[in-house]
């Protein structure tokens, strides 16, 4: 009994900071209150501590766009290939936008779907994501002075040194040490460095341009030969600029062209007003709930409805810790697996009754009630866990979005079924509730 009141402190203590890290607002407004009236100064919920709910695009808003890749100049057996090519490209791209948990996922041969939540400027996503970065390094023609000299006319100057983007091992923002100015260091790979060294020296005193998407965006003259595989592109960029070429350069090149075939933009209202909705079912499904457990096992189901607050605030901290991105989905496999952490404490309680029919005490019916059940709570609980895990490995990020939060309600039942219900109840087991079994 000793001990149990131990776990009942500590269960009591972490509900606290639980409710603290999950409503770090009406903390903080209750902490204002108290101290306009009092007078005194406590401190607010630490900052660092104020993490958000992850929020997907139904809930947040932004842009649900549909690209179609043209695939007729790739072979059939290498088209799976070439399309996760171009998940794997845009995946990158997108990530520079910090957008809430970038969907990007491949739909049918030649279709991908681009989801991105809370993007503040979707023009310049589509620009972003639609771009071919082709980076090339070319060198003067042996006839470059009479191209110059309008002595061969319409020709071009340079040529392909057969150096391009895929040798490129990363690119950064740098500044000219001297002006301040900004630059794009390019840092090859093995290959690429091999190239590079061999361009520069035999193109010593001459022009090597660097061409990007068939533009000429810096023409240096060689001044010593470059072995170390690092390259300079300078030019009159602003800082903005440097560092969107920076990233474009770093995200690759798309294997094959895409085309956006249609674009839907959910505003932040509607995403605002689904998860008002989405909330409030919640908030009823647990009232509900609530009532069923109370009226049907009285003072059990009073303390499986507090156990169920706990579990709540356990789940919503898991939520922002891992994090999850929450959708209408997601809601949804967080209000069924509240009904799951009901159907563990019915069974135990339906056992319970059971016992305390056949005149068993209050101790032996709850020891009877936890023990008989289990069986059953553990097989109901693994073949849900093994529905969830299967919809989270084999669907697409909507079913995933249900399927994760589904499975962590799931485990999370499992504690608060087995461990804090249990802990509650062992303080209603003495001579006192004996006497009035109505109770349970």
């Amino acid at each position: 009994m000793k001990n149990n009141h131990y776990l009942l402190a500590v269960i009591a203590l972490a509900s606290i900071f639980l409710f603290c890290f999950v409503y770090p607002q009406g903390i903080n407004r209750g902490i204002d209150f108290l101290n306009n009236k009092t007078k005194i100064s406590i401190p607010h919920w630490p900052g660092f501590l104020d993490m958000p709910f992850s929020l997907g695009l139904d809930l947040l808003g932004g842009a649900h766009l549909l690209y179609e890749a043209d695939l007729t100049q790739v072979p059939g057996s290498d088209r799976s290939d070439a399309m996760q090519g171009v998940r794997d490209v845009i995946e990158r791209r997108v990530n520079f936008f910090g957008v809430a948990e970038p969907v990007v996922q491949v739909s049918g041969s030649d279709r991908l779907i681009v989801e991105l939540a809370g993007i503040k400027d979707i023009n310049q996503a589509i620009q972003m994501i639609g771009e071919t970065p082709f980076l090339e390094f070319m060198e003067e023609k042996p006839n470059f002075d009479d191209i110059v000299n309008n002595k061969a006319q319409f020709e071009d100057p340079f040529q392909s040194t057969g150096l391009d983007g895929q040798h490129l091992k990363r690119a950064q923002l740098i500044f000219d040490p001297q002006t301040g100015v900004p630059e794009v260091g390019l840092e090859l790979n093995e290959e690429g460095t091999r190239l590079f060294a061999e361009i520069t020296k035999r193109n010593l005193g001459k022009r090597v341009a660097i061409f990007l998407d068939g533009f000429p965006i810096s023409i240096p003259v060689v001044q010593t030969e470059i072995s170390d595989g690092q390259a300079v592109i300078s030019g009159k960029f602003t800082p903005q600029e440097a560092k969107l070429l920076v990233t474009r350069l770093n995200s690759g090149a798309l294997p094959v062209p895409i085309s956006l075939v249609s674009q839907q933009t959910i505003g932040a209202s509607l995403g605002s007003e689904s998860l008002a909705k989405s909330l409030k079912a919640g908030v009823y499904g647990l009232v509900f709930v609530a009532l069923f457990m109370i009226l049907f096992y009285r003072l059990p189901g009073a303390v499986s409805v507090l156990a169920l607050a706990i579990y709540t605030l356990i789940v919503l901290g898991f939520y922002k810790i891992i994090p999850v991105t929450l959708t209408l989905a997601g809601i949804a496999g967080f209000i069924l697996s509240l009904g799951m952490a009901v159907d563990a404490n019915v069974l135990i309680f339906a056992r319970m009754k059971e016992e305390l029919k056949l005149g068993r005490s209050v101790s032996h019916a709850l020891k009877e009630g936890f023990s008989r059940a289990w069986l059953s709570i553990r097989d109901s609980h693994v073949t849900t866990l093994i529905g969830a895990a299967v919809l989270y490995m084999f669907t697409t990020s909507i079913v995933r979005g249900f399927a994760l939060t589904l499975g962590i309600g799931v485990l999370t039942s499992l504690l608060t079924a087995i461990v804090i219900t249990r802990s509650f109840l062992t303080l209603f087991a003495g001579p006192f509730y004996e006497k009035r079994k109505w109770l349970f």
